[in-house]
């Protein structure tokens, strides 16, 4: 396998471990949401960006509680969580015109789940042939536009179309 370096990683990375806190545990304050990429704070989730994304685009609505599992929510939380990913998906396809989506959660560190302790469900605009050689062989992602500009992109809109 190649090796691509990625040292901006390194600082979300050692910053995670060192502190064991949760990267989705934020609080309720919005004081650092452009520095975050939080797109829009509803009542019982938040929307935020990936900071490695599947590709352009990829977002997740996460709860501000901290809960691991679905039975640990309640219906006023997963039905805000489903609205806030519909309303994401109309923002995607009006700034991105993706031609599919992939939504969902990866529950437990078996099933994939980078962060296992904090439920968050995935929003990741799709295209034909956007997994390439790139992703399928050569296990390396290519992202056409910087994290910054994306919620630059995003941003304005959740504020003018998604409703508490």
């Amino acid at each position: 396998m190649d090796l691509l370096w990625s040292p901006w990683r390194y600082a979300y990375v050692s910053s995670t471990t060192a502190s064991k806190s949760c990267v989705f545990c934020i609080g309720e304050l919005p004081d650092d949401d452009t520095e975050r990429l939080v797109l829009f704070r509803a009542r019982f989730n938040f929307v935020i960006m990936n900071l490695y994304p599947y590709s352009t685009g990829h977002l997740m609505v996460v709860p501000y509680a901290h809960c691991a599992r679905l039975s640990e929510t309640d219906s006023e939380q997963m039905n805000e969580m489903m609205a806030l990913s519909g309303d994401a998906v109309r923002i995607l396809e009006e700034v991105y015109r993706p031609e599919g989506f992939n939504i969902g959660m990866n529950i437990g560190e078996c099933a994939g789940a980078g962060v296992r302790d904090h439920l968050h469900l995935h929003v990741v605009p799709r295209w034909c042939a956007d997994v390439n050689f790139m992703t399928a062989t050569g296990e390396t992602r290519v992202l056409p536009e910087d994290l910054a500009v994306s919620y630059q992109k995003l941003r304005p809109l959740f504020a003018r179309e998604v409703k508490n």
